[in-house]
């Protein structure tokens, strides 16, 4: 899994039907820190992340078994939007 910060969204009217009705949203890696870092890249959104959120994203495999089809022509998915963030007993990130 990898922290990344939801910064924009992509819209494709067209696509492959066992990812027709995924929100892809537009995404960077974070540190524990909340720094940005890396080259943005689009997820799918399986948990109704939004704009500015700090999420966790599954890659490979893990990011098409979380779609549940095998067969998904995914690399990333958004699995879970965090409310904190603790690291080394100090809290890095709490959402408002």
């Amino acid at each position: 899994m990898q922290i990344a910060r939801v910064i924009g969204s992509a819209v494709s009217t067209i696509k492959p039907d066992n990812i027709r009705g995924t929100k892809l949203l537009v995404v960077r890696a974070a540190t524990p820190s909340n720094e940005l870092y890396g080259d943005p890249y689009v997820a799918a959104d399986i948990v109704g992340a939004g704009s500015g959120e700090l999420v966790l994203i599954s890659g490979g495999s893990s990011a098409r078994r979380a779609l549940g089809d095998d067969s998904a022509p995914v690399d990333a998915v958004i699995m879970a939007i965090l409310d904190s963030l603790e690291v080394d007993g100090d809290v890095t990130f709490r959402k408002h």
